[in-house]
């Protein structure tokens, strides 16, 4: 991860609705991430969802979040369950299949 390595890392889980899988919502996330030096994953669920998890400093956590709340072009995101939770150290960031 990028910054500071003092600032406190923070870990946020969201599932995000709406149209979400077959519009490159993970690879775009992924990307997105990568570019904000954020570790994690990303992964389309059973129901429609899409699930990501960030590890990362506040600032580039709540980027990707943003990110999410939009997502890429073709997507259309109706809403974001978003969960706070004890970070562990993730390294990297991985489209999970």
């Amino acid at each position: 991860m990028n910054g500071d390595p003092n600032e406190p890392v923070l870990r946020r889980r969201l599932i995000v609705h709406g149209r979400v899988q077959g519009v490159w919502f993970r690879g775009a996330t992924e990307r997105q991430a990568r570019a904000l030096g954020v570790a994690g994953w990303v992964r389309n669920r059973p129901d429609g969802t899409v699930e990501a998890v960030f590890e990362g400093p506040a600032d580039a956590v709540g980027r990707a979040t943003a990110y999410c709340r939009q997502g890429p072009p073709g997507a259309r995101v109706e809403r974001v369950e978003s969960f706070d939770e004890t970070p562990e150290g993730l390294r990297g960031f991985d489209v999970r299949y």
